[in-house]
């Protein structure tokens, strides 16, 4: 029996293929009532794709074929085809039929139906429409000052341009715009703001990173006062200069004049990446580095129990005693005096650093570059810095000088944002890291009880910023590597971030969910510690996170007064909230961790926080406090984040 050959369920029998209808829009024998709907219908498509300017809706007729297409972009779904709308095409083949999805009980209809296709493109323009504005709200919400600049939807990009700016006018300019500044100065603050502004490249030469360049700047501009302006290698002056040109609408005109050509070998030069300059500091040995070295090779170093307790590399005080009788032929009491000299310079201590030099057994020491923790000594090189130590105050002013020009270079005018990247690759950073080394040996207690306050503020708030950019941000549960095992060594000392905030600033207090204290009582440590503990320095100690305060540093004239501005700003910036009518006070995490620094309880606390809140604040916690109702605190939520 021969088989016989069924056509397609979904293909049309050749004889119903020329009952199809041919569907022509220009056909005169439709009704009235109909061409008037397609006319209407085919201005609003009209309309529609001349008001949406970012989804183009391109209509187009295929060859040999009465009846036009429409074809919507890719990114938009594809819709069912609606009631009366079939394209006709003579060119498909059987397997494009064999691939069509259609029911075969599908009626095909005669006619196009217009209306379905302008509803479609109204509904899906409101769609678009809609996420843009939804988007551009959010952003709005919770850009925090920062301007718009880009909108990205699937496959919609919306640029938005605030008004007023446009492309840089300074962007083909073939000289160089430089200007000298020192940190923390506030005429360099409104130069360097303006450049900003306005876009306009620039070169900043910041005398207090770059000492050597001092003596240039009094050569070029006949004084050492800043900031200094130069246009290629012409002096424009200082900010009052500046701000005549602007007044007057002549500074873009003096830039491009003066910039028009290429920068010669006469401008001040661009500061270079690695070079140190040549009038550096001489190495000025320490003169007991001589006896070091004679010692170092010849000391019976061992493993030793003691206290229960295996201590590494290490010596008693009568085997330094004989080494240095026998090799320098010195007397005893002499040779125990420059062991005292050597542990009070810390290139030696006693290895629980409780108890100065002794001679006798039951002591052990050991070389400041055996000590065990220098994998985490972030400011330890190899060996110890055997240079003469250098004043404390000396190395804090430098410090603050460099931090502060990394803040103003390379963060936000208002410090909530730190672009760490920038900072780890820049000059002013690699001078940080050979600085820090000078603190392995300083004599700390030559500070008064203000400069050590202000020292080891500085010196947390650098820390931070060197531990994000060496080992990341502190981590959602276990933040011990970041806060603990990240250490300086500070006149011989180890000092972690929770040492210093708990140990030193608190006056040795507990850290939250501690049951232990930073140091012990025999620890010589005890001895920076301030008398009273200040609450402020909360204020003043940045994490690195958005919910701490914003990252400053301090002087010791004014360390004290911009500890009370810090905290003033903490709670205008969000650090409280008041709800009134649920009698309730909002307060940072800190309150809820530190609590006991601020008061014994929630009343004292608040009352604390009354003397450094704004006149509205004020007064609503006055009379939540003063109406002999009750008061409840709750505790915001902290974000970790990282605030760059």
């Amino acid at each position: 029996m021969g088989e016989v050959a069924l056509p397609h369920p979904l293909c049309p029998l050749p004889d119903q293929i020329n009952q199809i209808p041919t569907v022509d829009p220009t056909n005169q024998s439709l009704p009235e009532k109909e061409k008037k709907e397609e006319a209407t219908e085919t201005e609003a498509m009209k309309h529609q794709k001349d008001s949406i300017s970012t989804v183009d809706f391109i209509p187009s007729a295929e060859k040999n074929h009465k009846t036009e297409a429409v074809i919507l972009p890719e990114h938009l779904p594809k819709p069912e085809a609606p009631p009366g709308l079939l394209t006709k095409t003579n060119s498909i083949s059987h397997e494009e039929y064999h691939q069509m999805k259609r029911s075969t009980s599908a009626q095909i209809p005669s006619t196009v139906d217009m209306a379905s296709i302008g509803r479609f493109i109204r509904d899906r323009s409101d769609v678009v429409s809609a996420a843009i504005a939804r988007r551009i709200s959010s952003l709005k919400e919770t850009s925090n000052g920062t301007s718009i600049t880009e909108i990205v939807l699937p496959d919609v990009k919306v640029i938005v341009k605030p008004p007023g700016k446009g492309p840089s006018t300074y962007f083909s300019m073939k000289g160089r715009v430089s200007f000298f500044s020192r940190s923390g100065c506030r005429d360099c603050t409104a130069v360097r703001s303006f450049f900003r502004e306005i876009e306009l490249p620039y070169v900043e030469i910041n005398v207090d990173v770059f000492p050597e360049r001092e003596k240039e700047l009094l050569y070029r501009a006949g004084t050492n006062q800043v900031p200094q302006i130069f246009l290629n290698e012409n002096h424009l002056g200082g900010l009052v200069v500046l701000n005549s040109l602007r007044n007057s609408g002549e500074f873009e005109k003096v830039v491009k004049s003066m910039t028009g050509k290429k920068c010669s070998d006469e401008a001040p030069g661009v500061p270079l990446y690695g070079f140190d300059h040549e009038e550096a500091e001489k190495e000025n040995l320490d003169e007991m580095v001589g006896i070091v070295a004679v010692l170092r090779p010849r000391m019976p170093i061992q493993d030793r129990f003691v206290r229960m307790k295996l201590v590494r590399n290490c010596f008693t005080g009568a085997e330094m005693v004989d080494a240095i009788e026998q090799h320098l032929n010195l007397g005893r009491k002499k040779a125990e005096e420059i062991g005292k000299e050597l542990l009070r310079r810390h290139f030696i201590h006693h290895v629980f650093r409780e108890i100065d030099f002794e001679d006798g057994a039951q002591n052990l020491y050991r070389f400041l570059e055996h000590d065990i923790g220098v994998p985490k000594y972030f400011n330890f090189r190899a060996s110890t810095n055997d240079n003469k130590p250098k004043s404390p105050n000396v190395i804090g002013r430098r410090l603050t000088k460099l931090m502060v020009a990394m803040l103003e270079a390379y963060a936000s005018d208002d410090r909530c944002h730190v672009d760490y990247a920038r900072i780890a690759a820049s000059e002013e950073f690699r001078r940080y890291g050979i600085l820090v080394r000078d603190l392995q040996r300083v004599d700390m207690e030559t500070l008064s009880e203000t400069e050590r306050l202000c020292f080891f503020l500085n010196l947390y708030n650098a820390m931070v910023i060197h531990a994000v950019i060496t080992i990341g941000q502190p981590g959602l549960i276990d933040r011990r590597a970041f806060f603990t095992d990240f250490q300086y060594i500070v006149g011989g000392y180890p000092y972690s971030l929770s040492t210093i905030k708990n140990g030193i600033l608190r006056s040795n207090r507990r850290q939250p969910y501690s049951f232990v204290k930073p140091f012990s009582s025999a620890d010589t440590r005890l001895k920076l510690m301030p008398k009273k503990m200040n609450p402020l320095i909360h204020f003043g100690l940045c994490n690195g996170n958005r919910s701490s305060p914003t990252v400053r540093f301090f002087t010791p004239d004014g360390v004290e007064v911009d500890l009370r501005q810090a905290a003033r700003e903490f709670f205008q910036d969000g650090g409280i909230e008041i709800d009134f009518a649920k009698r309730t006070v909002y307060l940072s995490r800190i309150f809820k961790w530190y609590s006991a620094d601020f008061g014994q309880d929630k009343v004292e606390v608040l009352h604390w926080v009354l003397n450094y809140l704004d006149s509205t604040k004020a007064g609503l916690l006055s009379h939540l406090l003063n109406d002999g109702g009750a008061v409840s605190i709750s505790h915001q939520n902290f974000d970790w984040s990282l605030n760059c």
